[in-house]
């Protein structure tokens, strides 16, 4: 079985402290601490160039770095403007070209928010923003790019697990970014990692449930939903890891998880991976 991939998303204190000015040069420090994927963040928007992409993407594979990238966080798929609809399907494709140019497989894209509309309004419109923007991939040549709709921690945006199906089924290329932290806000700390993960598997089938992206980090929340991330050595909020990574033993998923905690992002993406290590063996 191929085993998941770990790995923080962007930057942490600790490389901060150690000055690791350059994406290449945090790529070979994350390799050397044994770690095997990393989101780079395109948050603010994709400024990444082709020549830039492409020296990434060469030590990542070099150093057997898995790369995954964050869409800019104003997309907006349901947005009541057609203007922020077409503009959120641009940022797609630019974060699917930056993807491309780096050998990465996969982009996270948020939702958005509701549009004033209900939800189910909202999601139907989600849809054919979600769908335009696959047909732009495919007719640029980037259609082997995945599009990865994650689950929102705040309850009042579109992105509940069962609205972040919904969008995988336009197309089985399309993967699910569950965000447990931000699941386990949603649901007021009663998320549980059975339930969610059977639905994946019951909705889009035991290979996506397998393959699927996974966000993860302990989050504070009120009762709107997420407030902030934290980091593992918070003990009030959860969720636990622990219990997540005995169940992609149990199915034998290979999932990538990028841990998202606030500032020790590599140290606990670290814990996760040799929790994993450590009970993997023998359950295969």
């Amino acid at each position: 079985m191929t085993d998941p991939k770990f790995g923080p998303a962007g930057s942490c204190e600790r490389s901060a402290a150690e000055k690791i000015k350059t994406t290449e040069k945090l790529i070979e420090w994350l390799a050397a601490q044994g770690l095997t994927a990393f989101e780079y963040q395109c948050g603010r928007g994709v400024t990444v160039r082709e020549q830039k992409g492409i020296l990434i993407g060469e030590k990542a594979k070099e150093r057997g770095i898995t790369l995954s990238i964050h869409a800019p966080y104003f997309i907006s798929l349901a947005s009541a403007e057609e203007e922020k609809r077409l503009n959120s399907i641009e940022y797609i494709f630019q974060s699917a070209q930056a993807a491309d140019w780096m050998g990465a497989g996969r982009i996270v894209v948020h939702p958005g928010g509701l549009g004033k509309r209900s939800r189910g309004d909202a999601t139907a419109l989600a849809k054919q923003t979600l769908s335009a923007a696959q047909e732009r991939l495919d007719a640029s040549g980037l259609g082997h790019i995945h599009i990865c709709p994650e689950v929102m921690g705040k309850i009042n945006q579109l992105g509940d697990l069962g609205e972040v199906l919904e969008f995988c089924t336009l197309d089985e290329r399309m993967l699910p970014c569950v965000d447990f932290g931000h699941l386990n806000s949603r649901m007021q700390g009663t998320m549980d990692y059975v339930a969610a993960l059977d639905e994946i598997e019951n909705r889009l089938g035991i290979d996506r449930l397998r393959n699927m992206h996974i966000h993860f980090s302990k989050i504070e929340y009120t009762s709107g939903g997420e407030k902030r991330h934290l980091t593992f050595a918070d003990e009030v909020y959860g969720p636990a890891f622990e219990p997540l990574i005995d169940e992609i033993i149990r199915r034998g998923m290979h999932p990538t998880v990028i841990c998202e905690s606030a500032g020790t992002q590599t140290d606990d993406a670290l814990t996760m991976m040799r929790y994993y290590s450590g009970h993997s063996h023998g359950a295969q």
